[in-house]
């Protein structure tokens, strides 16, 4: 089995700043890539950003200059540092993380729980 736990949502105002985290654990041999999702009321679910182990990244349009996604290896973890905030940013975010786990070396996606960031106008 593996988890993904979430930290770091909160309320904010316009044009601040949070930095969320996600930590995985388990029987992990290898995460390929690791991503934020987020789904607002009444939406669906949508990609924020990727990270591959590699280190190269993907991000949403709507987002590209303001997040910035990051991964420590050594941690299993990554981040979200999300800056000059909108309050379009509102939503659930989730945790994503494409992993090989043992000892079978299955393939799993793993979702967190999710973190709700709400950002006030």
């Amino acid at each position: 089995q593996v988890q993904l736990v979430e930290s770091g949502g909160g309320l904010v105002q316009a044009g601040g700043s949070l930095r969320l985290s996600c930590a995985a654990s388990g029987r992990i041999f290898r995460i390929n890539v690791m991503g934020w999702y987020r789904q607002a009321p009444g939406k669906q679910r949508e990609l924020v950003a990727t990270v591959t182990s590699g280190g190269n990244t993907h991000y949403a349009d709507s987002v590209k200059g303001r997040f910035t996604i990051s991964r420590d290896n050594a941690k299993n973890t990554v981040y979200l540092q999300m800056n000059n905030l909108k309050p379009e940013d509102t939503a659930v975010y989730y945790c994503n993380a494409e992993t090989i786990v043992g000892p079978t070396f299955t393939n799993l996606e793993v979702w967190g729980q999710g973190t709700l960031v709400t950002v006030s106008s």
